[in-house]
């Protein structure tokens, strides 16, 4: 089936306005462990990223002391 060109600006003007994109580049090999682990729990490769990053968010956010940054030592007085 064709899709008129109508139909293309359509679908990149819906894509333009509901999405970010963000290229990410990772060692040669880690594409496929993510393929094969998304694959594994039933979901597409860009939401298992996505949820790994909420995740990874959520996880953070409770942490005590988060929001200041990795622990640095202070100067003795």
């Amino acid at each position: 089936m064709t899709v008129s060109k109508a139909q293309q600006r359509a679908v990149s003007k819906y894509m333009k306005e509901n999405y970010d994109v963000y290229q990410i580049r990772m060692p040669k090999g880690k594409k496929d462990d993510i393929k094969e682990a998304a694959s594994a729990v039933g979901e597409s490769m860009n939401q298992y990223i996505i949820n790994a990053i909420d995740q990874r968010i959520e996880r953070d956010s409770a942490a005590p002391g988060a929001s200041e940054g990795p622990e640095k030592e202070k100067p003795q007085a």
